[in-house]
């Protein structure tokens, strides 16, 4: 991602941007952001095609209106305003989102947001944020890392973020956070979504955050009021289902596929929690099926092979395993266990196949942790931990696909390795 400031921008330049904004019906241009009334919870969500295209998402409280600009950071082409969409939430008309198209790949970008409101009273006046920096995806299967959190969730400010800041300090060049679930602890807290977004800072605009629900982003059996307008999906999983079309879908970026899907049957479909874990199943096969990149990576946050020794996912483990181990996905992000493990299916010492399975926790909630979950289910573990709060630093390179485990401090507590070896791949565990 690019590290150069964002330029300022000049009068003659704002005043013609001033004019698209006319043009377009939203009115005149805004002055700078207040802080009375700020643009906040700014977050890049992934769109299907992230090299041509970026969603955003924002709370922008008491607008009537709001909207995304966005140019190259360079200044080389032209800046556009897209309207941005109410998206509901905690508040009408608190929360938007809009989604940039026609971007070219392997470009940095700056945007901002722009928030109109009524004017007088509670309305408070126009304003326009600071200036951010995006990259879209390049073509190919370009280099890149990405991390991966575990459940946040729990005391998030003092136990959590520091985990979370280590990561991003880490991998300051990675392009995308994956999340398997349970952000946070209570679905529908304002304070703690606010500290979520306050542990990642800056990083919630700068990278695309690949997100699962977990069963703490549901209350009372329905997805949180902040979830879709924060992570609404690429817009490309199933068409039907309680919480189906905005919680599961798939992003490829560089060469991976990230899929995401949804595990929470005891949550979001307490009716049939058959039929709708099978409408997922159906599309994750087509999903891997019609998968033209060479590395895999899903992420959902139940695991299949449960580290707690009071938990079985048996449902799950009968209806998505399959299909995962017929594609040869390479990895399996879970969470909800709060314990570190990662295995394999048995066979060969659990080592040399794919799918790699891992569990982790990055908040300080914390379990016990068996291997009976693993072992009596044809598993094998090969690292477990209790009591480890852990980030995940993803590299893929070409032919190779490097993992690494590792705490606040920056101890590395697990690493292996993946290489694609003519039709097959091998995995080797790290020193």
């Amino acid at each position: 991602m690019p590290t150069s400031p964002p330029r300022p921008v000049p009068r003659r330049a704002l005043a013609a941007l001033c004019g698209v904004v006319v043009a377009v019906g939203l009115g005149a241009c805004a002055p700078e952001e207040t802080a009375e009334r700020p643009v906040d919870h700014v977050l890049l969500s992934p769109t299907a095609d992230p090299r041509t295209s970026q969603t955003v998402t924002w709370r922008a409280a008491g607008a009537e209106e709001s909207f995304l600009e966005i140019g190259p950071e360079d200044g080389s082409g032209r800046t556009t305003r897209v309207r941005g969409r109410a998206t509901g939430g905690e508040e009408p008309g608190d929360t938007f989102a809009a989604t940039a198209t026609g971007l070219e790949p392997d470009t940095a970008y700056r945007y901002r947001i722009g928030r109109i409101s009524g004017g007088g009273g509670d309305g408070g006046g126009n304003a326009v944020s600071d200036w951010r920096t995006l990259t879209t995806a390049a073509e190919g299967a370009e280099p890149f890392t990405f991390l991966h959190f575990g459940d946040v969730q729990d005391d998030i400010a003092e136990e959590a973020a520091p985990v979370i800041r280590a990561g991003l300090e880490a991998a300051p060049g990675a392009e995308l956070a994956v999340h398997s679930g349970d952000l946070v602890d209570s679905a529908d807290s304002d304070a703690q979504w606010d500290a979520w977004f306050e542990a990642f800072g800056p990083a919630t605009g700068s990278m695309n955050h690949v997100t699962s629900p977990g069963n703490h982003e549901y209350a009372d059996g329905s997805l949180s009021d902040h979830w879709v307008p924060r992570f609404p999906g690429a817009g490309n999983g199933p068409d039907r289902g309680e919480d189906l079309p905005e919680t599961v879908y798939h992003t490829d970026y560089q060469g991976v596929r990230f899929v995401v899907l949804n595990s929470n049957h005891r949550e979001a479909a307490p009716r049939s929690p058959e039929r709708w874990l099978e409408t997922q199943r159906r599309w994750l096969e087509r999903t891997l099926a019609d998968n033209p990149h060479p590395w895999t990576v899903v992420t959902f946050h139940h695991p299949l092979f449960s580290a707690d020794p009071d938990r079985d996912n048996e449902l799950l483990r009968e209806t998505w395993l399959p299909v995962l181990e017929e594609y040869g996905v390479d990895l399996v992000l879970q969470g909800h266990d709060h314990s570190y493990s990662r295995g394999t299916l048995a066979g060969d010492q659990g080592s040399g196949t794919v799918p790699v399975y891992v569990v982790a926790v990055t908040g300080p909630k914390m379990y016990d942790a068996g291997k009976e979950g693993w072992t009596e289910h044809g598993a094998e573990v090969r690292v477990q931990l209790t009591d480890t709060q852990t980030f995940q630093t993803v590299s893929v390179d070409g032919d190779t696909l490097e993992y690494r485990a590792r705490t606040a401090d920056g101890e590395t507590v697990d690493s292996f390795t993946i290489v694609r070896e003519g039709d097959g791949k091998h995995v080797t565990d790290g020193s």
